[in-house]
């Protein structure tokens, strides 16, 4: 048995992803460990990030902070500028 820290936020958002994939959190666990011996490493690349992508990282953490708006699709950020535009 194996047990984690994790906060709660992102254990929530991870039991999402990993649920639109159809894995339980224990699924996701045991896959990354497998996958992890079966390498003789991390399953995944690590990179240092550029700055253009830590600059995009920034930016999504602030508008996490800030709760700044999100949209699912580009047409909804369209149409949301759109009623902004117009309530002007």
């Amino acid at each position: 048995m194996l047990h984690i820290r994790i906060e709660d936020d992102l254990r929530e958002d991870a039991a999402a992803v990993f649920s639109s994939l159809g894995l339980s959190m224990s699924e996701a666990v045991r896959l990354f460990l497998h996958r992890a011996v079966a390498s003789q490493g991390l399953p995944l690349e690590l990179k240092v990030p550029n700055a253009a992508t830590r600059s995009a990282l920034r930016e999504a953490r602030e508008m996490r902070k800030a709760r700044r708006a999100r949209f699912a699709t580009p047409e909804a950020l369209v149409a949301d500028l759109n009623t902004r535009e117009n309530s002007d």
